[in-house]
């Protein structure tokens, strides 16, 4: 592999910094670096991050290809900057055997974008009842650490109990989608002022609290380790602050979307702001963006779940719930956290690449960008404004929240272990 010169970038935000790339590996970290044939890229003005690591993508395959496959979501994942990506279990087969998981993993190792560690599922089917071969997912060649049954909430407090007393052999985690399902019966958006005046039937807030307390209760009582997949509301962000203080092994997540956008965009009835959990209010999405800047929320993660355009496009009652979002998260991030003072680009790193690697364990990724670790590198544009076009996404699908708005920041470079998947804001 060609050496490459990164020339002049804000390393995490800082002063500017020359990177030179010598095949996997980041070679050298300084000023006024030279390189006799190496390929040059003029980076003033630049922010320089490790690449970025999704927790949380659903990228369909096997069973859903009409959505998504490995392929197209890990050149969607290049193009916002990733370089791992865990995926979800909820494909069709379900991902609750070592061999679906080994599947995923080959699959990602096929497409050369993007790591994807395969997320294995809590039980069997999702169905809730028994556990899955957690044992057997982990010991496989796709070395399975994070375990959800995310689309469903593993509701029964024994088996919860049960998962997290096996991951715990293993320093494995229980990542719960915390939805009390007697609570949310025919639920279609958020509950509250809105909800009732459209006359749709309410998600209520302590559908999901009331699941987040009991979980990370039990995640003290076995001494385990449980994540919750894309918090919420005002009353999660202090379930988890409350944990934390206690000294519960907890992390949190939270989407883009619940950092930007309200319950008030579902009047227009367009589903593609129909989601799971629900949009909130901006009560809620204030305090969501305070605890991912203090901590409270450990990391960003995308929750990409692509449909195709006749399950989006339809009446809102009979509409898939979900947005594609590995494009435009970056984005999303420097508007709501970085231009508005809460998160430096330190911090974006932090949430968006160090913790969740750090969390799911990825190895190779969430690295400091310093001579000798491996150049899993992003490069940022932040200057950069655009309008949304779904037309433009490396993603199969399109049910994006975004299309027509302007957003900040654009991703020019990706690198996977120094080669290039994204050059000039373009898949290599």
């Amino acid at each position: 592999m060609s050496k490459i010169l990164i020339r002049g970038a804000k390393v995490l935000g800082g002063e500017p910094q020359d990177v030179l790339i010598d095949g996997e590996t980041i070679a050298e970290v300084g000023a006024g670096l030279s390189a006799e044939g190496a390929t040059v890229i003029e980076a003033d003005g630049q922010i320089l991050l490790p690449g970025l690591v999704d927790l949380h993508t659903h990228l369909r395959e096997p069973g859903r290809e009409d959505s998504e496959t490995v392929l197209t979501g890990t050149r969607a994942a290049a193009s916002g900057g990733y370089t791992s990506v865990f995926a979800m279990a909820n494909t069709h087969p379900v991902a609750d055997t070592a061999g679906v998981v080994e599947q995923v993993w080959r699959l990602g190792k096929e497409s050369g974008y993007c790591d994807v560690q395969p997320i294995g599922a809590v039980t069997v089917g999702l169905e809730g009842r028994k556990l899955a071969e957690l044992g057997a997912m982990h010991d496989s060649a796709a070395g399975v650490t994070v375990f959800s049954d995310d689309g469903k909430c593993v509701d029964d407090a024994v088996i919860m109990r049960r998962a997290l007393e096996y991951v715990k052999a293993f320093g494995g985690v229980v990542a719960q989608h915390a939805q009390e399902p007697r609570l949310t019966e025919g639920a279609q958006m958020n509950e509250g002022i809105v909800s009732a005046e459209l006359g749709l039937g309410g998600w209520p807030a302590v559908a999901e609290e009331s699941i987040i307390a009991r979980d990370v209760l039990l995640a003290e009582h076995v001494g385990s380790r449980v994540h919750i997949c894309h918090l919420s509301t005002a009353g999660s962000v202090e379930i988890v602050r409350w944990a934390k203080s206690r000294g519960i092994d907890v992390t949190a997540e939270v989407t883009p979307h619940h950092l930007l956008l309200t319950d008030e965009l579902v009047r227009s009835y367009n589903p593609v702001y129909k989601v799971n959990p629900p949009l909130r209010t901006e009560k809620d999405v204030l305090a969501l963006r305070e605890a991912l800047a203090d901590g409270t929320i450990d990391i960003v993660a995308t929750d990409h779940a692509p449909h195709p355009h006749e399950d989006k496009d339809c009446e809102w009652a009979a509409a898939a719930m979900g947005m594609v979002g590995l494009e435009t998260a970056l984005s999303v991030v420097q508007q709501t956290m970085v231009e508005t003072g809460l998160l430096d680009w330190a911090g974006v790193a932090d949430r968006m690449s160090f913790a969740p690697a750090r969390i799911g364990r990825a190895t190779g990724h969430g690295r400091p960008v310093s001579a000798g670790e491996p150049a899993n590198l992003t490069l940022v544009d932040p200057a950069y404004r655009g309008v949304v076009d779904p037309a433009d996404f490396a993603s199969r699908s399109r049910n994006t929240p975004y299309e027509g708005r302007e957003l900040p920041g654009r991703v020019t470079h990706t690198f996977l272990r120094g080669r290039a998947t994204v050059v000039d804001g373009k898949l290599a």
